[in-house]
């Protein structure tokens, strides 16, 4: 795993924000909120495959949300307790990014939403 200042030589400062300073990015305003195309989004930072355009749904909220990760191996989860609230934080399984929350409000099968930041991911389409 990379620390943080190799990160920050090999990413955007955008997404090194979001990755590993836990920042967020506005709604609405973010490259892959209203993406239809099929494909992969991987981690922005490592690369490792993280959602599949199949389990991409429209919250409504202004940021990619998912029903399920592109396996059950991609992401963890930890208690976020920032903000005066206590929320469900994601992370890359792989190097540990932030990618956003999910939550207990999404579609069947999974009642899940992972709700992402674009600048965490990096999208690549189907052939």
């Amino acid at each position: 795993m990379e620390n943080k200042e190799e990160w920050k030589r090999k990413i955007s400062p955008e997404a090194y924000h979001v990755l590993f300073e836990k920042g967020t990015e506005p709604p609405f305003a973010n490259k892959y909120y209203n993406n239809k195309e099929k494909g992969v989004y991987y981690c922005a930072a490592c690369g490792s495959p993280l959602f599949s355009s199949k389990s991409k749904f429209d919250s409504h909220t202004g940021w990619p949300s998912f029903c399920v990760p592109v396996s059950p191996d991609a992401v963890k989860t930890e208690v976020d307790k920032s903000h005066g609230m206590e929320r469900v934080e994601v992370h890359c399984a792989h190097c540990g990014g932030h990618l956003g929350h999910v939550f207990d409000d999404g579609p069947l099968p999974t009642n899940l939403r992972y709700c992402t930041n674009s600048a965490a991911l990096n999208f690549k389409k189907d052939k």
